[in-house]
């Protein structure tokens, strides 16, 4: 049963782990794509300037390494137990800005829209899942027999 459950940690956050890895080696790409779809809120436009000036890089940029080092780390907090609960939070946060930004079919019709939504839907799925790496935590099989009320405490 444990190694079932490390299995399956690791074929759960694969796509997020080859996501930010791709995005990280196409950063130009990525900062394009984030460029044209993503539009910050004004309190945080107020600062690209200060940011951009700062690190040398373009908002989109920044963004594109940042989305990057968020999948590819919190997906490997999860595969490796460790900090589980708090990587399943920034992948969740991070599912649903997607959705919002990148699948926003309630703004579409025909059938870009039914693309849109069943991409929408897929993502909703994968923070379903989230949702109970998030209630497990980190949690290991093995420590605990499933009739034990102990398990109920955690």
């Amino acid at each position: 049963m444990n190694i079932l459950f490390v299995v399956g940690r690791i074929a759960f956050v694969l796509i997020f782990i080859l996501s930010g890895a791709q995005k990280l080696m196409d950063i130009p790409g990525t900062a394009t794509l984030i460029g044209s779809k993503v539009v910050l809120p004004d309190f945080v436009t107020a600062y690209t300037p200060q940011l951009e000036t700062a690190t040398g890089m373009t908002t989109a940029n920044m963004l594109a390494i940042l989305t990057g080092i968020v999948e590819v780390g919190a997906a490997l907090m999860i595969a490796a137990n460790i900090g589980t609960r708090a990587g399943a939070v920034l992948l969740i946060l991070f599912t649903i800005a997607t959705i919002y930004y990148f699948h926003p079919f309630w703004t579409m019709t025909g059938a870009e829209r039914e693309a849109n939504m069943v991409n929408a839907l897929k993502n909703v799925s994968l923070i379903g899942g989230l949702l109970v790496f998030f209630v497990l935590g980190s949690w290991r099989p093995s420590a605990y027999r499933y009739d034990d009320p102990a398990a109920e405490r955690l």
